[in-house]
């Protein structure tokens, strides 16, 4: 799928994904239009594929394993990636990779090719010339994980209701790519379309010489 154009808005069908390109400073708009979806998005620093969304940076830095408005995403090398800027939902969960063949195959024993984010991130990254191999645990948006205090995690239904979002403001040049989830468990048995925007920043002014 080709980059999104400035301030367009765009539908990701059931259980496909897409990528796309942001710079410094545009904003990310994830919506969840008919609810209880989940979306899993992962990034890259644009023309450094070896600068990568972290999971363990972001957790690390936070304090905490629930990222929302006011906390930053992170890149492996404790670059800012992402700010969250707004999040009408306020549970995400950044513990858990997307979903792959092999995690149907294993978990649930499906037998048989079944759609995975994985998958979709692949295809996603592909134009871009991102290998799979480079691709890690995904922020994923409005998934509802909780864990135990024994450590057990558990995914449940999500949180999200039709038309709430989360909004996050690139720190770099990114080449990302986002998906609309394809596990059963985690989108509480249905699969349905995820809707994302981006707003690009605003361009500097020209400078106007006094008369």
């Amino acid at each position: 799928m080709k980059p999104s154009e400035p301030d367009d808005v765009r539908r990701i069908p059931p259980q496909h994904g897409a990528g796309f390109r942001l710079d410094r400073g545009d904003r990310l708009r994830v919506t969840d239009p008919l609810g209880e979806q989940v979306a899993d998005l992962f990034a890259f620093r644009a023309d450094e594929p070896g600068c990568a969304l972290s999971s363990g940076r972001s957790i690390d830095y936070a304090s905490r394993i629930y990222l929302t408005t006011g906390d930053v995403l992170y890149a492996n090398d404790s670059r800012p990636m992402f700010t969250i800027v707004d999040d009408t939902v306020g549970r995400h969960d950044f513990l858990l990779t997307p979903c792959s063949q092999e995690m149907f195959e294993i978990l649930y024993r499906v037998r048989g090719h079944h759609p995975s984010c994985f998958e979709n991130l692949c295809t996603a990254f592909a134009p871009f010339a991102i290998e799979p191999s480079r691709i890690g645990t995904t922020f994923n948006i409005f998934m509802h994980v909780t864990v135990d205090g024994d450590g057990h995690v558990e995914v449940k239904p999500p949180r999200s209701k039709a038309g709430d979002f989360i909004e996050l403001r690139a720190e770099m040049d990114l080449v990302c790519a986002l998906t609309s989830c394809s596990a059963e468990q985690s989108n509480n048995g249905t699969f349905k379309p995820i809707d994302y925007r981006i707003v690009r920043a605003a361009a500097p002014s020209p400078d106007v010489d006094a008369a």
